[in-house]
Formats: structure tokens, sequence, C-alpha cells
């Protein structure tokens, strides 16, 4: 079994290449690519001819434009990465016969109401970033290629940079801080989605799979204020040093920034737990044990 990767610098794509390579001969790319191998998915000719000399079983596609606020700005940059470099990808997956893995995001829904979203709700984005990554989804679906499409949303890792590290750090700097109180959802481990992700592919590689969109999170939910909480609670307990003394809310309004975020995060993951004869952990029990990794 040959797996391209591409994207392995990123949270997800960093635990990946510890997850997928048992599995087969994996060929991971960043950014920067390796030799005549092209990672950078705004060179859509490179990404092709990429792809024909590798011919992967299995492309892994962890790579994305992943700057909300920044999108807003840069529409077309947002959706040559999220939506025609998929599209490459699913076509050369319908041609050759391999699958394609695809992470999306809960973006893809308007985040209204407080019922976790189920694969087979209308999907309304609020902002570039949600609307490119629709139009990826689709692409994949419109090729017919075989494909899996792990939606995903809150992501963390020991490594690289998120809310949960943020908080860490100006934890440790200020006494009082604000974080917003009225945006739910379930913050989930890149390594949680790594090891699913080769049990997918696994599963695939086997046959008799059909494949489809899935809803991959944490159970449980949580505000981004509760998180933040979490965490400096967590912490202390770890033995962190820490100045902060009060975390107090603020509503979505009270902090504007230039791309809308839902209110309604929380996905249904029902689909993927059946389908896959898994159980999808606490939310806390991931950002314990990343914390604690931190600690060392």
């Amino acid at each position: 079994m040959r797996i391209l990767l591409l994207g392995k610098d990123g949270q997800v794509g960093w635990e990946l290449m510890r997850s997928l390579r048992c599995l087969g001969e994996l060929i991971a790319l960043g950014r920067s690519g390796e030799g005549t191998l092209v990672g950078d998915l705004t060179d859509l000719s490179g990404l092709r001819q990429t792809l024909e000399i590798v011919k992967p079983d299995f492309i892994v596609n962890a790579a994305a434009y992943t700057a909300v606020d920044k999108a807003e700005s840069d529409q077309a940059e947002a959706f040559l990465i999220n939506a025609e470099a998929v599209r490459v990808m699913a076509d050369y997956a319908a041609t050759s016969g391999a699958w394609l893995i695809h992470y999306s995001t809960d973006y893809v829904f308007s985040g209204k109401g407080n019922a976790p979203w189920s694969e087979q709700d209308i999907t309304s984005p609020l902002n570039i970033y949600g609307k490119s990554k629709l139009e990826g989804e689709r692409a994949i679906q419109k090729s017919g290629c075989r494909h899996l499409i792990f939606r995903i949303s809150w992501i963390y890792a020991a490594r690289g940079n998120n809310f949960a590290k943020t908080m860490l750090r100006l934890a440790a700097d200020r006494e009082q801080i604000q974080v917003v109180s009225d945006q739910v959802g379930a913050p989930t481990g890149a390594d949680l989605v790594a090891d699913i992700t080769a049990h997918a592919l696994r599963v695939a590689a086997i046959g008799n799979f059909e494949g489809g969109v899935y809803h991959l999170a944490a159970s449980g939910a949580v505000s981004w204020h509760g998180y933040a909480c979490h965490v400096v609670e967590t912490a202390r307990v770890l033995g962190y040093e820490l100045r902060i003394r009060t975390i107090e809310k603020l509503s979505t309004i009270e902090y504007p920034t230039p791309a809308e975020r839902p209110l309604n995060s929380l996905m249904n993951t029902q689909r993927l737990q059946a389908a896959f004869k898994l159980v999808l952990p606490p939310w806390q029990v991931g950002i314990d044990r990343m914390l604690t990794e931190i600690r060392g």
C-alpha cells in the first residue's frame, strides 16, 4: 500500500506521519516538497505531476488554508488551496482508483441552534473559509472518486499553535483575560484524528466500504470560556506557574472578527462510531494528556 500524505507539518499532518507509517509505504510532503515532489497546493500543475509520479493507493490531504480571518481578504488563495487543489486530487483519484482522505470543518454549517450537526444537515457557511472548504467537499463528491471526508473542529496538539497553548501563555503573563462564552464545540486532539484516520484507511483498504462524509470530534461540549477555565485549572494541578486570577466572559458580539464564527460547532458523531465500531473519548481526556505532555 502506498500512501501520499500532504500537509505533514500541520498539527494533524504531524500526527498522521506517526499513525500511517505502519500501514504501508508513506510519502509525506510539506509545503516545501521533496526533490521533484510538490507539496505546495497553490502549484496545481506540480501537484498533478506529483500524483502521477507517486501513484498512491491513498491520498491523505491534511493540507489546507486555515487562516479564517485572513481568508476574508484573501479569497483567491483560500479557494485555490481548499477547493481547486482538492479537485485535482479528486480527479486523479477518480481516474486511478485511489482513495482520497480529506479533512473538512464544522464551518460548512451556519452554527444556528443547539443540536449537534449531522452529516445530513443542510450546509450554509458563514465565511469564506467555510465556503472554500465546502467547495472542496463538493469537488470530491462530484468527481465520483472513492473518498472519506472527515469534518473536524477545534483541533489542538502538543505541537504547533492552538487555543489551549495560547491560554497557557496568557495565564502565565496576565492576571485577567477575557474569552468568548457563547460559541460551543468539542476540543479534539490531532492525535485522535490521526488514529481514527489510520483505522478508517485500513478498513477502506480491506474492501466492501463505501466511504462518504463523517463527523469526527471528541465527545461532550464546552464553550471557549469553559475550555479556557479547564486548561487553567488543570495546568494549576500540574504545577504550571500562572498569574491568572479571573477569566471573564465575552459574547461574540463583544469580540468582533473579520470572519463571522458559528455559535454552534457541535457535531453528531454517531455515524462514524457505528461505521468503524469506535467510542470517542470526552474532550477533557485529550486536553489533560496534552497539558501533561507539554509540562514534561
